[in-house]
């Protein structure tokens, strides 16, 4: 699709010749949420009570030049007696002519509250390297506000909380927590990174001894940009197969797909097809997440998902 580049930078900042400030795009988007909260919530660091780690692909938009696409990779575990969980989670997303590259580290400390009840709060931090060349835009002419090119790398920071039971896991962070900015020149001013905040919540209701029921909801709020937010249902047999579907906001509606390959691995997939003013500018959107969990067989403790 010809200058989708300049399509893409149009939709994801604010044009300047209507306001003088170049707005950051958003985390990147996972329609599996349910099933990698890391790069959600750093207080899931070593909710599973094992060493786990989670690779994703997302390529959103399918067939769209300068579409979305993002990798993620999150490993993390339990240590120090159970009360401590520590992880890294690193992140890259490419839109258009932005590229970004999220490396952070993640602590949580936990607090059983009873038996099968844990509440933990964690700190996030590293560095974000940020890339964006607008020289490279079709048709942007020779605009001096445009031609510099940008590569910041930013200290990151964030915070969270989380619950978990057998039937409840809910929790509330906040990501990229100090505010950046590049003054291009008297006029123009970009904002690098702003404060993301992510409400999670999600429930399990027991039908029989195979079936199982979870509702969820994934609410995200960025500044500049309305509420944004995720519904999800989906069920659960035999501990093997998850299907369900999700909604987001105005934007799509997805199938979510995981399967228990063994005891220790799982692979989970959504397709997500646009809706409503989306589906005029958009195609279908592909993620693949392969999850793996270094837990014993013998020891009989089901996922905490």
């Amino acid at each position: 699709m010809k200058n989708c580049n300049l399509i893409f930078f149009l939709l994801f900042s604010t044009v300047w010749l209507q306001q003088p400030t170049l707005y950051a795009q958003q985390n990147p988007q996972y329609t599996q949420f349910m099933f990698n909260n890391l790069v959600i919530n750093p207080a899931y660091a070593g909710a599973e009570e094992a060493l786990s780690i989670t690779v994703l692909n997302r390529n959103q938009w399918t067939g769209v030049e300068g579409a979305p696409t993002t990798q993620s990779l999150g490993a993390h575990s339990l240590v120090f007696k159970d009360k401590v969980g520590v992880g890294i989670t690193l992140i890259y997303d490419r839109i258009g002519v932005h590229k970004n590259l999220r490396a952070l580290s993640n602590y949580a400390y936990h607090i059983r509250l009873k038996k099968d009840a844990v509440f933990s709060f964690g700190l996030q931090a590293g560095v974000q390297n940020i890339k964006a060349d607008y020289g490279s835009l079709a048709g942007i002419g020779n605009d001096p506000k445009l031609l510099n090119a940008v590569n910041q790398t930013l200290v990151d920071f964030g915070s969270g909380i989380f619950y978990r039971s057998k039937r409840v896991q809910a929790g509330i962070s906040a990501s990229k927590l100090l505010s950046n900015s590049i003054q291009f020149n008297d006029s123009l001013k970009s904002v690098l990174s702003s404060t993301n905040v992510f409400g999670y919540g999600r429930y399990q209701f027991t039908l029989n001894e195979k079936v199982q029921l979870e509702p969820g909801v994934f609410i995200k709020y960025f500044p500049n940009t309305p509420l944004s937010y995720d519904v999800n249902l989906n069920m659960v047999y035999a501990r093997v197969l998850t299907a369900g579907f999700s909604y987001r906001k105005s934007e799509s509606i997805a199938l979510v797909l995981r399967f228990q390959l063994t005891y220790q691995l799982q692979l989970g997939y959504a397709y997500d097809y646009p809706i409503g003013d989306a589906s005029q500018l958009s195609s279908a959107s592909h993620e693949v997440m392969l999850h793996y969990v270094f837990r014993s067989v013998k020891k009989n403790v089901a996922s905490p998902r």
